[in-house]
């Protein structure tokens, strides 16, 4: 073959695949793919980093919503509520309700019924639906005893109606006689309490 690449009639020669010129052509193309691979590369870890994905990181799946259930600024079971709405719930779902209103009653004795009363009588247990209180007095005992329908209006407005159905009064108790770990058997002081 002769040394010049022209062949007679205009034509090129073309290059045979062991002359050194097409191995220089095929570097010079696979070094620009090279670069463009590496650019690209570049460019999608930038993407990444961008998203805040780290190498080797799987990325989250999106939730998609549901169909019919939009975000809006209602109230959802989603949104944060008060703290008292939550004990509300709470006491609701358990039934303590009665029982909290009742216990609240025997905290406020003295707004419901008034100072006056309440410094001669306290509540002393409430179990289904029964109220006791304890007067310091017989007198005071006789006292509360003929308020009761009127004490029993008060506590269904305070608490609820029906949360307390009765309201049994008792005087004040009488001394314990006995000393020590030992005791005689008999008669104790007779008539003088009752």
């Amino acid at each position: 073959m002769p040394d010049d690449p022209l062949l007679p009639g205009g034509a090129v020669s073309e290059a045979l695949p062991g002359d050194p010129e097409d191995a220089d052509a095929e570097t010079e193309v696979l070094g620009d793919a090279d670069t463009a691979a590496s650019a690209a590369l570049a460019r999608a870890r930038e993407v990444a980093r961008a998203k805040g994905l780290r190498p080797g990181s799987r990325p989250v799946p999106r939730r998609r919503p549901q169909a019919g259930a939009f975000s809006s600024s209602g109230r959802d079971g989603r949104d944060p509520s008060l703290l008292g709405d939550q004990m509300d719930r709470l006491l609701l779902d358990r039934g303590w309700k009665v029982d909290v209103a009742v216990g609240s009653v025997m905290g406020r004795w003295g707004q419901i019924v008034g100072p006056d009363v309440a410094a001669h009588s306290t509540p002393v247990t409430f179990t289904d639906g029964v109220l006791v209180v304890r007067a310091d007095s017989t007198a005071w005992a006789t006292q509360l005893r003929l308020m009761s329908s009127s004490i029993l209006g008060r506590l269904d407005a305070e608490v609820g109606k029906d949360a307390v159905s009765e309201l049994r009064v008792h005087g004040p108790g009488a001394p314990s006689w006995s000393r020590g770990s030992r005791r005689a058997q008999g008669p104790g002081p007779r008539d003088t309490y009752g």
